[in-house]
């Protein structure tokens, strides 16, 4: 195991307790609704039809995709990291009766087969978590050809705005845009560790995974919503610039 993935591991172990309501909410609502915004799937259609498919949800944490996704059709597997955020999602899946495969492991070394699936999906999952070099390239080796991978996390800009120190994002550049790429929250030695890179050396990954993209959608605040701790920037930043970026591919 590498010493990011043990690290993620222990930190979202540590704090699974935190996510549980906000995952039980939105068991409880059976609409699809995207990233720290709420985002309605119809409004952005980043889904294809998912009756029938089989799908895997790489960084399934309690497991709401994978429930919304199922209650449409889907043969659902949700794969994680903390065995904590698994348990809970376990616990989600007998209260609301919605069961589904659920796996201990790491997307960068996925354990299952080669064209196992017609969708992979990560919301703030492995597309934050994981690297991009490792991931993309295993979800595309999962995929059968046409397959869809659809993920959401921070934007770019974002990333590139937000302080080492701080809480939320500002009107100026933080980060250098050349050599971004792993980034380590709090200790460097205990800390959790995201990955973010820029749009061209996406497009890079994603074109050598084997997929062709489709779409990149990029997403700001919507009407009516207020700041609350958890989003990284302010509803006046993100209704100026985006805070979160959905990407779509399908495998060649």
């Amino acid at each position: 195991m590498d010493d990011h993935v043990a690290a993620n591991r222990a930190s979202w172990d540590a704090n699974a307790e935190g996510w549980a309501e906000a995952g039980r909410e939105r068991w409880a609502d059976a609409a699809i609704r995207w990233g720290t915004w709420d985002v309605p799937e119809e409004e952005v259609q980043l889904l294809p039809d998912v009756d029938g498919l089989d799908v895997v949800e790489l960084g399934c944490g309690t497991g709401y995709m994978s429930s919304w996704l199922a209650r449409r059709g889907a043969h659902a597997v949700g794969l994680d990291n903390s065995g904590k955020q698994l348990a809970t999602a376990q616990k989600f899946q007998r209260e609301f009766e919605v069961p589904f495969p659920l796996v201990h492991g790491d997307a960068e070394r996925a354990p299952f087969r080669d064209d196992s699936f017609d969708l992979a999906v990560s919301e703030y999952g492995a597309i934050i978590w994981c690297d991009p070099h490792r991931w993309i390239p295993e979800a595309a080796r999962m995929l059968r050809a046409g397959g869809r991978l659809v993920c959401l996390g921070n934007s770019y800009l974002l990333t590139l705005t937000f302080p080492d120190d701080g809480e939320k994002a500002t009107e100026s550049l933080q980060r250098p845009h050349f050599g971004m790429h792993r980034f380590v929250n709090g200790d460097s030695e205990s800390g959790a560790v995201e990955f973010h890179i820029p749009h061209g050396e996406m497009i890079q990954v994603l074109r050598r995974s084997g997929f062709e993209i489709e779409a990149l959608v990029e997403i700001g605040a919507r009407p009516n919503m207020d700041d609350v701790p958890y989003r990284m920037a302010t509803v006046d930043w993100a209704r100026r610039w985006p805070n979160e970026q959905a990407w779509v591919a399908r495998k060649r």
